[in-house]
């Protein structure tokens, strides 16, 4: 038997249908992107993690309180307030606003300092920053995990899952290592995938070496480039492209993804796409 027909054999299984691996390879998918299988939550549940959403994006300092005043003044009956922090958490969602004991840190999380205060990313693979987000759909709601260079604006890996999982999170990062390069800063929140025993030993492993940098507590801008991102995305796709499933939510993402890389121009790096500025300085 030949080589390629022992890697033929190795990619169908007992039941005779397609490994992961090879679905992946046929639909040009990273298989940490398709984890497709919606996360089930009720219609109306679905209903409230849409509206929390988009004023989340609007106003990221609003906490469960206010925001369960908001959901009833705008639906005009009561929404329970406990009911609105499980879909915070659910959705991964923090108020960026002051809170008690906030010096105090996590039990078993190391601290790590915010390095882009006061610094400039000076070229392309110099500060990469990494965040998650809740993406829905008609019928159920998936996460997305998206890395940006702050110089270009240029969109170097992203992947979609069902659940937030630091090994999704780090073969993400990976991928994009493999693709672009290593940065020499990695800026994230502090949440529980980036302060992951398995995120932090990957990233200060030997072979890697990568400076991190994580936002303050309750700190609005600390990871501003991501945030900006996030409300492009959703403003200009999501919200006017809802989806019945992951496999259409991944199509439609990954073309708007290109036309952000490829076609959308930015004030911010003189009315070039990220593409221009990241290609020529890679």
């Amino acid at each position: 038997m030949n080589q390629s027909s022992k890697q033929r054999r190795q990619h169908v299984d007992k039941a005779g249908t397609l490994s992961v691996v090879r679905q992946c390879e046929l639909l040009q998918v990273h298989r940490s992107g398709l984890y497709y299988k919606p996360c089930a939550q009720s219609p109306e549940n679905l209903d409230l993690m849409r509206i929390i959403d988009e004023q989340y994006l609007k106003y990221p300092f609003y906490g469960v309180p206010r925001m369960t005043m908001h959901l009833r003044k705008l639906l005009g009956r009561v929404i329970n307030k406990k009911r609105v922090e499980r879909l915070y958490k659910l959705m991964g969602l923090e108020a960026l606003g002051p809170k008690p004991n906030t010096s105090k840190p996590t039990a078993g999380h190391k601290k790590y300092p915010y390095l882009l205060r006061n610094l400039q990313a000076a070229h392309v693979n110099h500060v990469w920053a990494i965040d998650i987000t809740y993406i829905p759909m008609k019928k159920g709601f998936m996460y997305l995990v998206a890395i940006i260079d702050i110089h270009s604006r240029y969109i170097v890996g992203w992947s979609l899952s069902n659940s937030m999982e630091a090994k999704w999170v780090v073969d993400v990062i990976k991928e994009a290592i493999n693709k672009h390069g290593k940065p020499e800063i990695i800026n994230s929140d502090q949440g529980s995938q980036f302060t992951s025993e398995e995120y932090i030993g990957f990233l200060e492993s030997g072979p890697v070496q990568i400076k991190i940098s994580m936002d303050g507590k309750g700190r609005a801008i600390d990871n501003i480039f991501i945030e900006r991102f996030w409300r492009s995305l959703k403003y200009e796709h999501v919200y006017l492209n809802p989806v019945d499933n992951g496999l259409d939510l991944y199509s439609g993402i990954n073309k708007w993804m290109d036309f952000y890389n490829m076609v959308r121009v930015h004030q911010s790096i003189d009315y070039q796409t990220p593409e221009e500025v990241y290609g020529t300085a890679a």
